[in-house]
């Protein structure tokens, strides 16, 4: 399954999630294969109801996708780094972050503020194939002046689940107007 491309609606109506929403949210965040019948059974719905909000949440843009966890061991990916980027003066962020992007050893892409400019997560056999992805990948961009490279010996939690707000916080501003239009869409 691909990631999904909406045209979205304004973000006050993609914000807009009650609490069975944000049920279905959690579900979706811990097995993304979980069937509506499942999920359904889980929040004591009728299963065509839940496909009737899962598919509002993709086409409001809340769900932008579905992806399978690949274990990097299996593929020989085992070393995780993390590499800070300085960048060149008059470089530019969008150009830059294009680039570095476009690395197949970068699955991560971020522009920071502070000392460094980029921060980017990568994945690699060894500190050899790091050794290699710096020297003739990363750095020869023209973008690049700098790196600095942290290596991760173990991680306590990798994971892409988002912390989701209380059902009742998520609530308490939408108005009756506002919850016709979301179901509108």
């Amino acid at each position: 399954m691909g990631s999904l491309r909406f045209d979205l609606p304004p973000l006050h109506l993609r914000a807009m999630l009650d609490a069975t929403d944000l049920r279905i949210l959690d579900i979706l965040q811990q097995d993304a294969r979980t069937s509506n019948a499942e999920i359904a059974r889980q929040i004591a719905l009728a299963p065509s109801a839940v496909f009737q909000r899962i598919r509002k949440l993709e086409e409001t843009g809340v769900i932008s996708g579905y992806h399978a966890r690949i274990d990097p061991a299996a593929l020989e990916l085992g070393l995780l780094a993390f590499v800070a980027v300085q960048t060149t003066e008059g470089a530019r962020a969008r150009e830059t972050a294009e680039l570095l992007a476009a690395v197949p050893e970068v699955v991560e892409v971020h522009r920071v503020v502070g000392d460094d400019c980029f921060l980017l997560k990568v994945r690699v056999r060894d500190t050899a194939a790091l050794g290699a992805l710096l020297d003739e990948k990363i750095q020869p961009l023209a973008p690049v002046a700098s790196t600095r490279t942290t290596i991760v010996l173990s991680s306590s939690k990798d994971g892409r689940a988002l912390p989701l707000p209380a059902p009742d916080s998520a609530t308490t501003a939408v108005d009756s107007a506002s919850r016709k239009a979301l179901r509108a869409l």
